[in-house]
């Protein structure tokens, strides 16, 4: 069912997709011949009359994954509320910096977003230098939902549980494989934030992306992966793989009967119970702006957003693709970006990986 849900979400949104057409912009992928937003003047638009143009979200990864549809999703029925086409301009490469430095260095009119994700607090930590600052030269909107990570092994697997997974590392310290994506990724440091919190030894095994993951989990060639839980469960549902806990703090509404790390490492007196206690680690995605965008146009988007994730179609259509709807204010979206970057420096410097 899951799997259906999500291809039927990648037909209404990407066209072309299983000869799907769509009807909005903001499903359309990135549209030929775009081209960057011109630099920012020194003087800004009011907000008066906006939008007078088409709206373009600027999202870091590419088409057809989570985040690009989240983006989709939203910025149809945004385009709805304001009367004005909303397109996904999809630009992956080099951890975000593409598409952050794209949004950047245009126009503060309200008419260039960015599609934050955790991505952008890892790359202040990650990266020596960056062309942007996440939080001087963006002007937070609101999020916009959150998604789950799971620790996933294959069917066959011993571990019945996380507890017994973790107590197995602490006897065998470096025997398990734990795959993930590339080094910095989400997934990656999560896997690092597991490993030093419930004070145990595992080979953390970065791969390319997820049908990597996929194959070498299934091929035996890991033991365990750290992995976004959308892509995953088909294999799931299919008893292919299964779920030994998510990384939030509540459990999945997809995956109702698995339960959360720090609930899972309380089980049968694990030793890392109380390390484990309140872990907490979810995607999410969100909005921005360039800074200097006008206070109105910035209170306007925020003001259509929260309407547009409290519509029933919309609120459905992440969770067909296993995203909660999530909105926020600018200041609680500027404090979970703050939060997240300090954290994941503190990570990326713990686990001794190198920056770029």
């Amino acid at each position: 069912m899951q799997r259906r849900a999500f291809l039927g979400v990648c037909a209404a949104l990407l066209p072309g997709f299983a000869g799907a057409p769509t009807a909005s912009a903001a499903a359309s992928p990135r549209s030929a011949g775009a081209a960057e937003a011109p630099a920012a003047q020194s003087t800004a638009p009011s907000g008066g009359g906006w939008p007078d143009r088409p709206i373009r979200i600027v999202v870091p990864f590419g088409a057809g994954g989570v985040a690009d549809l989240v983006a989709r999703t939203v910025g149809k029925a945004l385009a709805e509320r304001l009367g004005q086409p909303v397109v996904v301009d999809n630009r992956p490469g080099a951890g975000g910096i593409v598409a952050g430095r794209i949004v950047a260095n245009a126009a503060p009119d309200g008419s260039t977003l960015l599609l934050l994700s955790n991505g952008t607090a890892v790359s202040e930590g990650l990266f020596a230098r960056l062309p942007y600052d996440a939080r001087r030269d963006f002007v937070p909107v609101s999020t916009l939902g959150r998604f789950d990570l799971a620790v996933i092994v294959p069917a066959t697997s011993p571990f019945a549980s996380l507890s017994e997974l973790l107590e197995f590392a602490r006897r065998r310290p470096g025997r398990l494989n734990v795959a993930t994506v590339s080094v910095g990724s989400t997934q990656h440091l999560a896997a690092e934030l597991l490993r030093m919190t419930a004070g145990v030894e595992f080979q953390v095994v970065p791969f390319t992306g997820t049908p990597a993951v996929l194959g070498a989990l299934r091929g035996g060639h890991v033991d365990v992966a750290v992995e976004i839980l959308a892509p995953m469960l088909p294999q799931i549902e299919a008893g292919v793989l299964k779920a030994l806990a998510v990384m939030g703090a509540a459990r999945s509404q997809a995956l109702k009967d698995v339960p959360t790390v720090a609930e899972s490492a309380h089980a049968n007196g694990s030793a890392a119970g109380s390390e484990l206690a309140g872990f907490d680690v979810s995607s999410w995605n969100a909005l921005a702006a360039p800074a200097g965008t006008p206070p109105a146009i910035v209170e306007r988007l925020n003001r259509e957003l929260r309407q547009v994730l409290e519509s029933s179609a919309v609120r459905d259509g992440l969770a067909r693709l296993n995203v909660q709807a999530m909105a926020s204010s600018p200041e609680e979206l500027a404090r979970l970006l703050d939060s997240e970057i300090r954290r994941w420096q503190d990570v990326i410097a713990r686990a001794g990986i190198p920056l770029q």
